[in-house]
């Protein structure tokens, strides 16, 4: 699949009384690396869920590829799809968690090769050979039949990127991939993430890491209070921000 342009229309959500996503619009070009910056509770990983529809908006919409997401167009109203069309385009949208969430019961192989046959894109042989090809891309061809009890979590976080690719999808989330590991294992990750980021492939990506923002990204978003505070460059919002806001978050983070 080519890589696919997301936009982001007037997001908003509520969790009872707390306005989470509080009016986000935001145009992620195909092609495009965005790393999204904030202070905890800012509402990035809501964004990042709503992207897939694992968080459903109160107000607003998303699109990737052109295609509404989770809702289709009746009259002047957003309608709910069914649970079948939104796993559908969920299968089109890569996401990769802060916590890995591979199949304990699965070997490395098999949890890349999981979707690609249940969903009936390949049959089990071929799901299981590109299976490899993509462990072997994130460099753990020889541990293909390792569990994932048997993986430090820098390797499980590399299953779980293989799995995400599995599917070719338009677009790759990925919610703090490195938050879980512990100090020594998230060059490792990152690694991978930088040599996805010369592929082609859209990539959202929440993350405190700011170097790796700076190297990797193409664009740079800082969220706070659940709205947009300043977008740009890497150069123009990490090293020469013109926001208040951001400029204190950057004195605490750096």
């Amino acid at each position: 699949m080519t890589a696919a342009t997301v936009e982001i229309h007037n997001a908003h959500k509520w969790y009872g009384a707390h306005h989470v996503l509080a009016g986000v619009d935001l145009t992620i070009p195909s092609g495009t690396v965005v790393a999204i910056l904030g202070p905890s509770g800012a509402g990035k990983s809501t964004l990042l869920r709503a992207v897939n529809h694992l968080e459903k908006l109160d107000i607003g919409y998303v699109s990737v590829g052109g295609e509404l997401i989770g809702v289709r167009r009746q009259g002047d109203r957003l309608k709910e799809l069914g649970e079948r069309a939104i796993l559908a385009q969920r299968s089109r949208i890569g996401f990769v968690f802060q916590n890995f969430n591979l199949f304990p019961h699965l070997t490395a192989l098999d949890n890349v090769a999981a979707a690609p046959f249940a969903t009936g894109r390949s049959g089990k042989e071929e799901a299981r050979a590109s299976a490899r090809l993509l462990l072997e891309r994130v460099g753990l061809g020889d541990r293909a039949g390792a569990y994932p009890r048997q993986l430090s979590g820098g390797q499980q976080q590399r299953v779980a990127i293989a799995r995400a690719l599995a599917l070719n999808p338009g677009v790759i989330l990925f919610d703090e991939p490195t938050s879980a590991l512990d100090p020594e294992l998230v060059g490792e990750v990152l690694g991978v993430i930088k040599d996805l980021a010369t592929t082609g492939t859209t990539l959202v990506i929440v993350t405190h890491e700011l170097g790796f923002a700076r190297e990797a990204a193409d664009l740079v978003v800082l969220l706070d209070r659940g709205r947009v505070v300043e977008q740009g460059s890497p150069f123009a919002v990490i090293d020469d921000p013109q926001h208040t806001r951001t400029k204190e978050f950057l004195s605490r983070a750096l």
